[in-house]
């Protein structure tokens, strides 16, 4: 049957499709180490356990406003006011299911076909995409340096007369770098004085390492949240790993929230209401669970870039936040698509192609799993990319040949 062109200008998510072969692979019994994932594998907080429990018990499982519920944006402008130092009204938050949702229904508000939506390489595979799918034009923007952070000028120099929206994620996925504070003000500063609407994707913003901070973009200006050209997307996937809850928020000037909230209504309805009363419960419940998973991953991440460095030629930088480390492959092959495919059919480790973030000859490896697969993948990796080692490699009942 015949297909719209924007239909036929998408392709399937990279990640989600890569889980999928993964979760094949491991049915079929094979040893297959996941290092391509995108969710941790703690549990979520009892909390939200136990309040979505509680109203699975009562059997009320209803529709709610399609922008959430009032408890929902109360808890989402406790926790704007709590990490971003702005008190902000029902008015200007939205919940959604997930922060994609959230995303997807900013750019159909904003973005006209032909618009141009600017974002600094490398980015996470969906904005090109999502980007599409309102007709509108990506840009991306390829630090001059190599660098994971493009300079101010940079950013600036892309952005045209048909710039609508631009797009940041910091803490970065796929390199775990986290913004500086002259870079984001330097930004946002432009972008208020053009009218250009900035979504900060601030969805790993509590997973940082090393006893840093991140920069809130709410400190970058003293313009109102609702003369303001931020808008901030959050939820509670990652920091509380319910990945499977689907609770995104925005937070953003009132009018583009109700224009927003109106699309919501007609795409999708409302977000799931078990969930969001289980996400209230996790925003006001005890932060502990945060705390132990970002200690956790900054355990995994040493280890894993320690790994890496114990293999000649890749060149790897700290990750300073998420669970990724966005590492450069191109000493042994240049083409990351075809790299990661042999790592899969060679030694069963499934990493995601760079390309697909817009840097050709890195991987992404995720460490949010269990450390025993992190280990046991690079020691994998590093067998099969070592052209002098073993002709074998023992892993568990199966033997790996080159």
């Amino acid at each position: 049957m015949p297909f719209s062109k924007i239909a036929e200008s998408i392709g399937a998510s990279a990640t989600l499709k890569l889980n999928a072969e993964a979760g094949r692979m491991r049915a079929a019994g094979q040893p297959v180490i996941h290092l391509g994932g995108g969710e941790p594998k703690s549990k979520a907080p009892d909390s939200a356990v136990e309040a979505g429990v509680e109203m699975l018990r009562s059997g009320e499982i209803r529709y709610t406003p399609a922008s959430g519920t009032p408890a929902m944006k109360d808890a989402i402008i406790d926790y704007t006011e709590k990490h971003y130092g702005r008190r902000v009204d029902r008015t200007n938050v939205m919940a959604s299911a997930g922060v994609k949702q959230a995303l997807m229904v900013a750019l159909i508000a904003l973005v006209d076909p032909g618009d141009e939506v600017v974002y600094p390489v490398p980015y996470w595979v969906s904005y090109p995409e999502m980007v599409r799918l309102t007709g509108g034009v990506p840009v991306a923007v390829r630090p001059a340096d190599g660098s994971f952070q493009p300079t101010v000028e940079e950013m600036i120099a892309a952005i045209g007369p048909r710039t609508k929206v631009l797009l940041l994620n910091s803490p970065n996925n796929p390199s775990g770098k986290v913004f500086d504070r002259p870079f984001l003000e330097g930004i946002i500063t432009h972008c208020q004085k053009m009218g250009v609407v900035i979504l900060m994707d601030d969805i790993y913003h509590r997973l940082v390492f090393d006893g840093r901070q991140p920069v809130a973009c709410y400190d970058c200006t003293d313009v109102s949240v609702d003369e303001s050209c931020l808008v901030v997307l959050n939820g509670v996937s990652k920091q509380y790993a319910m990945t499977g809850f689907r609770i995104g928020w925005a937070v953003g000037p009132r009018d583009l929230i109700k224009v927003m909230s109106n699309i919501q209504s007609h795409q999708s309805g409302n977000p799931c209401s078990l969930s969001q009363h289980a996400a209230v419960a996790a925003i006001h419940g005890a932060q502990g669970s945060v705390s132990q998973l970002r200690g956790e991953l900054e355990k995994n991440r040493d280890e894993l870039v320690r790994l890496i460095r114990e293999i000649p030629g890749l060149k790897v930088d700290n990750p300073e936040g998420t669970f990724y480390c966005f590492c450069d492959f191109s000493v042994f092959d240049a083409d990351s698509t075809r790299l990661a495919a042999y790592l899969l059919e060679k030694v069963q480790v499934v990493t995601v192609p760079g390309i697909e973030f817009g840097l050709e000859g890195f991987l992404r490896l995720s460490y949010c799993g269990d450390i025993k697969d992190v280990v046991e993948g690079l020691r994998r990796i590093k067998w099969i990319l070592d052209a002098d080692g073993t002709p074998e490699l023992q892993a568990g009942d199966t033997v790996f040949t080159r």
